[in-house]
Parts: structure tokens; sequence; C-alpha cells
């Protein structure tokens, strides 16, 4: 699927979404903070390994300078189940170290393809008293954004592509792969090689705003204050709860800085 046009991301009011806001940064956070245990398939599972990629893993270990002779010996002597189920424990130990690599020192931020989501709200939008942000994907940083998989079963690894084609895209599957639970997300995701950096977004490509309906009337206003700043052709959207249907409603609202305001009379 192509990157949709927009991404939403979902923000709680602290000091640290203040902090990034202000800063234009979206931050990579640990998957280890992650609030699902499956997260990143912390658990991998490999394919079967066929009798073709069985012969191209046996010479890819054979050539291999760091293998020591008596294992090179046992790979060429062992029966074929043998040699399958030795490749398979060997493949995910090495597959296994990757992954927790991965969860030490990678850096993931998460966006939606959604906006008024009531689940996404109450988990990410600090009960409904947080914001949602807007993005343009038109720009360079969100080019390497990567949809999630949602299924019913861990995802599987090829051997060969891990090992022998380095298929890191392949391996992507593990970090963008989630329980068919939480598909409502439709999640996209930002992967960075160090966790606990920013990327740094221009102004333009904050598109909108969405205000949460229990939002406090003084954090909308500091909000407002710190985007107009940057850029005063960002959109800002009340919500408030649906008096006939489960959901949120937004309508786009005109922001007048309170000092203004009051010069002006409207409060």
């Amino acid at each position: 699927m192509a990157i949709p046009d927009y991404v939403y991301k979902y923000e709680s009011v602290n000091t640290y979404s203040l902090k990034n806001l202000k800063a234009q940064a979206i931050y990579m956070a640990s998957p280890l903070s992650f609030n699902d245990p499956f997260d990143c398939a912390l658990h991998t599972v490999m394919k079967e390994i066929s009798d073709g990629d069985l012969e191209r893993l046996v010479s890819f270990y054979v050539e291999q300078e760091d293998v020591p002779d008596p294992v090179k010996k046992q790979f060429l002597s062992a029966s074929k189940d043998g040699l399958k189920a030795m490749l398979s424990k060997a493949s995910k130990s090495a597959i296994d170290h990757t992954v927790q690599q991965f969860l030490d020192l990678r850096g993931v931020s998460c966006f939606s393809e959604k906006k008024d989501d009531l689940l996404m709200w109450a988990h990410y939008g600090g009960c409904y008293r947080g914001f949602c942000l807007e993005f343009r994907t038109g720009f360079e940083m969100f080019n390497k954004l990567m949809q999630v998989n949602y299924s019913p079963e861990l995802p599987r690894l090829d051997v060969a592509a891990c090992l022998i084609e380095k298929d890191f895209d392949h391996m992507a599957k593990l970090y963008c792969t989630k329980s068919i639970n939480w598909q409502y997300e439709q999640e996209w995701r930002l992967i960075h090689q160090k966790a606990g950096t920013s990327y740094i977004y221009p102004p333009e490509a904050l598109k909108g705003i969405y205000f949460g309906p229990n939002i406090e009337d003084e954090m909308m206003e500091i909000l407002c204050l710190i985007i107009q700043g940057q850029n005063p052709q960002v959109e800002f959207w009340r919500g408030h709860l649906s008096k006939s249907e489960f959901k949120v409603e937004f309508a786009k609202v005109d922001y007048t800085p309170h000092v203004k305001a009051k010069e002006m009379g409207l409060v």
C-alpha cells in the first residue's frame, strides 16, 4: 500500500510532548517502552528450510572464515534432517540476537491513518485531554514510513533471506507486525538507528492539530501559541463528543490569542 497523504500522531499533554512540539521534533522511542509485549516480535518464528535453501546455507556456512573447521565438517557430514535442525537452531540464535539488538538500540515513532478513533484518543490522546498532529507525508523524512501488518500469528522469517541475502526489508516484518487485535490503529512507523533521537520536521510538514474534547482551555492556548509562532497556516480543530453517535467530531476554529481577544472585547 502506498504511503497515505496524511498521517496522525496522538499525544498526551505533558512536558515531553510540549518540548517536542516546540522543537518540531518527532521523538524515536525504544520499542521496549511499548504497551504490547508482542510488539516488534520478541519471539521469532522461522520458516521451515527448503531443500534448495539447505544447499545454499551449507555452502554459505562452509565458506565463512569465522566458522570453526569441526563445525564445517559437521555441516558436510550430517543428514538432511540433522542439517535442517542445526541450521534452524543457529539461524534462530543469530536472528534472536539481531532482534535483541534492535530492541536495545533502535528508535520507533508511531502514526495512524485516522484522527478520530475513540480507542486511540483514550489510549494515546491522554483520555481525550490531549491532541493529535496531522502531518503531510510529502516530506523526505516520511518516505521511510513503514506500514504495520496485523496478523493472528507471529511473522515467520526465511532463514536464507536473513542470513545469506541480508534482506533487512524481510526482517523488518518483525518490527512492523502486530496482533490482529490492534488493526483498528491502522498504524505506520518510522524506525531510526538509535533510540532517544529525534527527526526534526519543517514547519510546513504540520498541516493541522486536533484538540481532544476534554483538553483544558489553558493548554489549548499554549499549544496554539507554539504552533502559530512556527507556521500560521496550520489548521486548528476543536473536538467534541457527538450527541447522537459514539464518535468524536471536529470543528475548525480560528485562533485568536487571549491578549488580542481581550483587547477586542471578545473575552
